[in-house]
């Protein structure tokens, strides 16, 4: 009596007909769960070459280096403001200025001959 040799469409065949998972179909063939995974995801058109998964993470990676990190985007608010009180302060010095006929800006101190 000849020993039947299972093939990878009888295993997708059996996966797919429902009633089993990749772990009970590895521990029944001695065959790796990923590999039966990898048949599968071929079989119905899903498997995407290691080129695509790498282009794919490169420009995830690319993504995330676009977008600054939180803390980034905190610290560049936290400069506006800085830069917008400064622009107010200057503007109150000058219309003092203005007013008074007083150079606020002068520096005291010893004069340079």
């Amino acid at each position: 009596m000849k020993k039947h040799t299972i093939t990878q469409e009888e295993i997708i065949a059996e996966y797919l007909a429902g009633g089993t998972s990749y772990r009970k179909l590895e521990k029944k063939y001695n065959i790796p769960g990923s590999t039966i995974s990898g048949w599968i995801h071929k079989h119905e058109g899903r498997k995407i070459s290691w080129r695509e998964r790498m282009k794919r993470k490169r420009a995830k990676q690319q993504a995330e280096l676009a977008q600054p990190p939180e803390e980034v985007k905190q610290l560049q608010a936290s400069l506006r403001k800085a830069e917008l009180y400064n622009k107010l302060l200057e503007e109150i010095l000058r219309l003092s200025e203005e007013h008074t006929g007083i150079e606020l800006r002068k520096k005291f101190g010893t004069k340079q001959s």
